[in-house]
């Protein structure tokens, strides 16, 4: 059916995705940083029928990449599919942040994804053809407290690509970009990031599980968009952005703190990803599926107008409620 490669694919998000691809049919790319976690990746996209080859490699190495992207084509034949997904994140206020933290962060969320969409268009240019999904997030268009590094990653993201877009479609070349906006997830990244807190941390609900994703991802590629925004609390806080940026700042101080934590303690010897995988713990899900919702509405900007300004409405609707039930409190 196809070609799909997708980087940080070998946990949470990026593993589901993998899957959802494998069982329609496609042939499977996956670049990651671990080798053991790659071969599992493979042994399980491989039980769908369908040819699956990894690359160790960090995104954010250019050249490597670069290399990756050849070496799919020489294995799984022409790139289709190019899923930008890996991603590190450090939770700390900015001011706790060293340099070398920040910058990691940085060029394995931004310029990976930077590196990745000059990697795939380099082998989908000469033949005219194809497509570029990034993995987004809410926080591209609102900021959320301690995840500044990530925050800052995903709204550069988004004007990346947004000029990435209008180049390719000045010079007639037909390579779709698109962004997926997503909400807080159920996946092992809150067990893997960079913690500077006592306690563990979580993701801000409401919490999705990450087929959802997945599958918003894989319907892109079915029916292709410019942005696709996936679940209420997303709609919610761009809407919000856009509308009340005021209100929703003291929301988030009052709500996005100490809604990424848990009561329980981090354990002492907890290993992080940010300067090296981590070994084990690369399945999709994360420890907050008795939470997570399965569904989840979605709204792209090719909807007809009266419908976008209605469910504009509505989400607006729906957080002035939040925000003033959460005065009274």
């Amino acid at each position: 059916m196809g070609v799909v490669v997708i980087t940080g694919a070998t946990a949470g998000l990026g593993k589901a995705t993998a899957l959802r691809f494998a069982r329609a049919g496609f042939n499977v790319g996956i670049i990651a940083r671990d080798d053991h976690s790659l071969a599992v990746a493979r042994e399980e996209v491989a039980r769908h029928g369908v040819k699956c080859h990894t690359v160790n490699a960090d995104v954010a190495d250019a050249q490597a990449i670069m290399t990756a992207a050849q070496e799919m084509e020489q294995h799984l034949g022409s790139i289709d599919v190019w899923v930008n997904n890996a991603m590190c994140g450090v939770l700390a206020p900015f001011r706790a942040m060293e340099d070398d933290e920040f910058r990691r962060v940085t060029d394995v969320t931004y310029l990976g994804y930077v590196n990745g969409t000059r990697a795939a268009l380099a082998v989908m240019t000469p033949r005219d053809s194809g497509m570029i999904i990034q993995v987004g997030s809410a926080m591209a268009y609102r900021s959320i407290p301690l995840q500044s590094a990530y925050c800052g990653a995903k709204a550069a993201i988004r004007g990346f690509t947004d000029a990435v877009r209008t180049e390719l479609i000045h010079e007639r070349i037909n390579i779709h970009l698109a962004m997926v906006q997503l909400p807080g997830l159920n996946t092992p990244q809150f067990a893997w990031a960079r913690n500077k807190f006592a306690f563990s941390m979580r993701p801000l609900g409401p919490v999705y599980e990450p087929e959802v994703a997945a599958e918003a991802i894989y319907n892109v590629v079915q029916r292709p968009v410019r942005e696709l925004w996936v679940g209420r609390s997303t709609l919610q806080s761009i809407v919000g952005q856009f509308l009340f940026p005021g209100l929703l700042d003291r929301m988030m101080v009052k709500k996005a703190w100490e809604g990424q934590m848990t009561n329980e303690l981090n354990a002492p010897d907890r290993e992080d990803y940010l300067s090296g995988p981590v070994s084990g713990m690369h399945q999709v899900h994360g420890r907050f599926s008795s939470e997570a919702n399965t569904r989840a509405t979605a709204i792209t900007s090719g909807v007809p107008g009266k419908v976008l300004v209605g469910t504009v409405a509505v989400a607006a609707g729906l957080l002035v409620a939040r925000l003033f039930t959460g005065r009274k409190r």
